[in-house]
């Protein structure tokens, strides 16, 4: 894929009508034109346009060979997020397909959440669900995080790291379960440079150093290959296989190794056209090079549950050194490199069916994440179940009949029992593993042969397992267990839980837990009715803190906002013990039910009677007043302090206030002075006036002046308007 071309719109049509019909491109050419029109004037950090990135997401689908639905989807796939369009605009304009694959990597931006980290989770766990239906979602979610990585050297270090260690934990494991290598290590690649700039350079110039020698070494084996598989009328693509910086890394870090200690630098890609001959090479290959015992590995005959197939083996090269060779069919590498959207490419304009049973199956854990959906009610707790399933390292062993079953590293028979089966796993007494009974806990290892035993007199799980097991699908179905057994117990369990918790908080429980609270919480954490939300409580599948936490959080803000505005008129009244002996200044206002309280008007925006004013409590000088539409006073942090105050009725016409305008126009002779004298007509006082010109002859006038109320303002103003040559006269703000 290429890094740093910019491609334009026509070029992903055009490049799409390679494999597309002419219907498809024009289908794709009119959501680029939508997609053009919502996102006008709209520009990216870089100050580029921000067309530019649906254009280059949808450019690395094309190269993906994908289906029009999804090319579309990669033009439209912010429109929803970004703009104005809704996703019943786009099931209008397109279809429901298109409007779903944007709805599924659209973020939740309309909802606020205790947390980023809150908020990040549940826009991971809707693009899971969606995934779940439909996998072009990831597919375009992958391209759009893909071109989001090349460009972000726009955006500060902070950002540049939170989005790369994102990429490492959620993307590029991602790319890697779904195999789709050629974004994998990109991803890869490209956040190590973010995390750990020191490092990835280190690695760049360590492996330039000795390219050329490298580069002369892989040529000769190349050469040798080919005149060897020449006899035997074997077809050869023979290549070197670039090591990705990451992956080196990865070894340095992981395995404590010096750069000079890792071997597998060298290595040797050979594509035939079939099977057959993948077998030949490798004898081949073997006669020609002592093979590093343990090193050989056939991933055609067992296959990777990410697809991927190919023969490598390890052999003592030319020169002494260890040397890697693949061996692979050419469709082979086409899933290496593509994985998963292989399937869903087209092929001569018709796209492979991936409901096809092998494709469902060795997909399966994409139907596992609904049901850990519907299980898991917090969703950082659902994250971090899927980082441990289907990021983590994995084992493969073996039921006593032959079959591959994959679980995450660290797992136990409960993991392996209940994958095979709920009910295997609800009547589990034990493990033979290779033969020999294990306890329960045993940590299994790749190529384990394990025979699960069960009763159907057994008890069912222990409430220890929820601890043993490894997997979100064996500890959900534990919990499912005894969720069903002891539903009403649990209710009753969960629901003193829950009171507890809320009494802990300085609340009684009869303020918060009315039907509307119980059926607001209850929906956000994903349950149907407030008693299924108390039996999770009660058999642990949620904690008690948490649903006490969000019935409260109402009260709890209420009485908080109570409590400071009670201290801080407190500390008010306390430090206007320093100005008793003062003469106090009256400003004309007076606070809403509190008598004997400094009040003074602010000089940021410098309000009038008439003006529409709240009081903010200031630390140490009592109130200060502003107009409700200062800025100063509208942002969120401030509104705990504020106070109604109120215009005290003999002040609109007997007090004078300090006032700041500014009068522009044309820069003539006699201007100035015709303001001053207009102003005077007004019978109002000047205390300051200063101005400027620029080079377009245009004047500047900021005057200070005082009046009584909002109505003498406008006098004044609209006397100045009268001017010839006077263009704006304007309130500021300082």
């Amino acid at each position: 894929m290429s890094k740093d071309k910019i491609v334009t719109a026509d070029e992903v049509v055009e490049r799409a009508g390679h494999y597309l019909s002419e219907e498809d491109t024009t289908f794709i050419q009119r959501a680029y034109d939508y997609a053009n029109e919502a996102h006008k004037e709209q520009y990216r950090k870089s100050g580029e346009p921000y067309i530019i990135h649906p254009v280059q997401v949808a450019g690395i689908l094309v190269e993906l060979e994908m289906d029009p639905v999804t090319i579309a989807g990669g033009f439209l796939h912010d429109v929803v997020e970004d703009t104005e369009v809704t996703v019943e605009d786009l099931e209008e304009a397109f279809n429901n397909e298109v409007a779903m694959l944007v709805d599924g990597v659209t973020k939740l931006g309309k909802i606020k959440y205790k947390s980023k980290e809150a908020q990040q989770a549940e826009n991971h766990r809707k693009m899971f669900v969606a995934m779940a239906k439909d996998i072009r979602v990831i597919l375009i979610k992958l391209a759009d995080r893909l071109h989001n990585m090349r460009t972000l050297k726009h955006l500060p270090p902070e950002k540049q790291r939170r989005i790369s260690n994102e990429t490492l934990e959620i993307f590029a494991p991602l790319a890697h379960r779904l195999g789709i290598s050629t974004i994998k290590w990109e991803l890869e690649d490209t956040a190590l440079r973010y995390l750990n700039p020191q490092q990835y350079y280190r690695i760049v110039h360590l492996m330039k150093q000795k390219r050329n020698e490298r580069e002369h070494y892989i040529n000769d084996v190349m050469q040798e290959i080919e005149k060897q598989v020449e006899d035997v009328n074997i077809e050869v693509e023979i290549s070197g296989r670039p090591k990705h910086l990451y992956s080196i890394y990865k070894k340095m870090v992981l395995q404590n190794k010096q750069f000079n200690e890792i071997y597998d630098l060298l290595a040797v890609r050979v594509l035939v056209n079939s099977i057959k001959d993948c077998y030949a090479v490798l004898g081949i290959i073997h006669t020609c090079w002592k093979p590093m015992p343990g090193r050989f590995k056939d991933y055609i005959a067992m296959p990777k549950p990410n697809l991927y197939q190919s023969l490598h083996t390890t052999v003592i090269g030319p020169k002494g050194d260890p040397l890697e060779v693949q061996i692979r069919t050419n469709e082979m590498h086409q899933i290496a490199e593509y994985g998963i959207a292989a399937h869903w490419a087209y092929k001569e304009g018709k796209a492979i069916d991936p409901n096809t049973q092998s494709f469902e199956d060795r997909l399966s854990w994409f139907r596992e994440i609904l049901e850990w959906q519907n299980e898991t009610h917090d969703a950082e707790e659902f994250m971090e179940s899927l980082k441990v399933d289907l990021f983590s390292d994995m084992v493969y062993v073996f039921t006593p009949k032959g079959d591959v079953i994959e679980l995450p590293s660290g797992s136990v028979p409960i993991d392996f029992a209940y994958r095979i089966h709920t009910e295997v796993g609800n009547q589990t007494i034990g493990a033979k593993i290779n033969g020999k009974m294990e306890p329960l806990d045993y940590k299994l290892k790749t190529g384990d042969i394990i025979e699960v035993m069960t009763s159907k007199h057994s008890y069912g799980p222990s409430k220890d397992w929820i601890k043993i097991s490894q997997t979100s699908q064996a500890k959900n179905k534990i919990k499912q267990y005894f969720k069903k057994q002891r539903r009403d117990e649990n209710i009753a369990k969960g629901k003193e839980a829950v009171d507890k918790e809320i009494r802990s908080l300085q609340i009684e429980p009869k303020d918060v837990l009315q039907a509307d609270n119980l059926k607001r919480v209850a929906e956000k954490f994903n349950f149907t009715n407030d008693e299924d939300m108390y039996a999770a409580v009660g058999y642990q599948g949620i904690t008690a803190a948490q649903i006490a936490t969000r019935l409260t959080e109402k009260v709890r803000r209420q009485q908080q906002k109570e409590q400071d505005l009670e201290q801080t008129l407190e500390a008010v009244k306390t430090d206007q013990k320093s100005y008793k002996h003062n003469k106090k200044k009256d400003s004309g206002v007076k606070v809403k039910g509190v008598d004997n309280l400094l009040v003074r008007l602010s000089r940021c925006c410098n309000p009038v009677p008439g003006d529409e004013i709240v009081g903010y409590i200031t630390k140490g000088r009592g109130v200060s007043v502003h107009r409700t539409d200062c800025p100063n006073v509208l942002n969120e942090d401030v509104q705990s302090r504020l106070l109604p105050v109120e215009w005290e009725s003999h002040s609109v016409d007997t007090k004078q206030y300090s006032l700041d305008i500014e009068i522009s126009g044309y820069d003539r002779r006699g201007l100035l002075n015709e303001v001053l004298q207009a102003v005077n007509e007004t019978k109002t006082n000047i205390t300051a006036v200063s101005g400027r010109s620029d080079r377009n002859k245009m004047a500047t006038i900021h005057m200070t002046i005082m009046i009584h109320n909002i109505s003498h303002l406008r006098s004044v103003v609209e006397r100045i308007k009268q001017i010839t040559d006077v263009y704006t006269v304007r309130r500021m703000l300082q």
